[in-house]
């Protein structure tokens, strides 16, 4: 039911994590830094099973929430993290029997392990995306209709604020990412209290485990001086899509966001074509000479074309030698109710979906 996270894990998880970001989420390494100084305290991380909650047991959903290029800028603390837990504890009076990420991506798949390590709770072997995302409706427990509130949010000020109810999961988007904007665009928040039977039921299930493999599959390709894109293909069932040198980028940080584009010159097959990514925080879109060629749900991942390393859409720079990949979205994201939440509308796109693995 158990497995203790061994530390040889950490570099692994945040490796695949960052892939599985498509962008967003964070980078790791701060993070990762943390996690390992925890471990260096003698703390430790469990890791359980997401089928063996009971179905009455609590289970706290976290997240850094706000925009990559502020995490960039103003460093996390596992104290906020944790913080975030106890209050959502106070305000239920009632204990949470572990812990899980909103998401798998970046930064964010470790924040239930700075959580957890902290407060001495074991990590749910799950998220609630598969991937990463920018806003509270863009989750299986959203598509799944699940309750949307209470909400807690802290910061670095020791501002701490409940959103005890809201009308929808846009509305709860709206309302806490207006209360995250006003404390400088990022902040610690516990989401809405999941039961066992939610987490069983609606949870993306043994995504630390996926991220962790995929990670390991990179680290090792690079030991053997193999191709890491080649390693993220095969052990993902991805499609590479283009290769190139990036020529532009142009983004902002509004609302609580980062959003842009950043615009790639083909190399080698792709010689005499260009690729554009229009990014929400994630990379929702990419445009083949002016046409859509893929798409969200379906993982867009920026890598590095010699590391396989993942690159972010507040790191993506003039000059980098990029590929980039399409990887499996999980079901659940491409059903009619998942498309209508992740799919290329919901980012502002009059597109119809198409998946490139359809």
């Amino acid at each position: 039911m158990l497995q203790e996270f061994a530390e040889e894990n950490i570099e692994p998880l945040a490796t695949g994590a960052w892939i599985l970001g498509t962008g967003g989420g964070g980078n790791p390494y701060i993070s990762t830094l943390n996690l390992r100084r925890l471990y260096a305290e003698g703390r430790r991380v469990q890791v359980m099973d997401p089928m063996a909650l009971d179905d009455d047991d609590m289970v706290a959903v976290v997240s850094k929430m706000g925009a990559p290029l502020v995490g960039q800028e103003r460093l996390s603390d596992p104290v906020h993290l944790a913080r975030a837990v106890e209050v959502m504890e106070d305000y239920l009076g009632k204990p949470f029997r572990a812990i899980m990420s909103v998401e798998i991506g970046g930064s964010n798949a470790l924040s239930s392990f700075l959580a957890a390590a902290m407060l001495g709770r074991p990590v749910v072997n799950a998220d609630a995306m598969g991937r990463a995302y920018p806003e509270a409706q863009m989750t299986s427990f959203a598509i799944g209709n699940l309750p949307m509130y209470p909400l807690s949010l802290v910061d670095v000020r020791d501002n701490e604020v409940i959103v005890t109810k809201a009308a929808s999961w846009k509305w709860m988007e709206r309302i806490s990412r207006k209360v995250c904007t006003e404390v400088g665009s990022t902040a610690a928040t516990c989401k809405a209290p999941r039961t066992g039977r939610e987490v069983k039921d609606w949870g993306i299930h043994y995504t630390i485990t996926k991220a962790t493999e995929l990670g390991r599959a990179v680290i090792e390709a690079r030991a053997r001086h193999d191709d890491p894109i080649k390693a993220v293909l095969d052990h993902e069932g991805g499609k590479q899509l283009f290769r190139g040198k990036v020529i532009d980028v142009a983004r902002e940080t509004t609302g609580g966001f980062l959003r842009g584009r950043t615009v790639i010159e083909g190399i080698d097959a792709d010689k005499g074509s260009r690729m554009e990514l229009a990014f929400q925080n994630e990379w929702a879109v990419a445009f083949r000479d002016g046409e859509p060629v893929a798409m969200t749900p379906d993982l867009l991942c920026l890598l590095d074309t010699i590391s396989g390393g993942a690159i972010g859409t507040e790191s993506v720079r003039y000059g980098q030698r990029v590929t980039v990949v399409a990887l499996p979205a999980p079901e659940l994201l491409t059903t009619p109710a998942g498309i209508a939440a992740v799919g290329p509308r919901a980012f502002g796109y009059d597109i119809d979906f198409r998946s490139v693995f359809a």
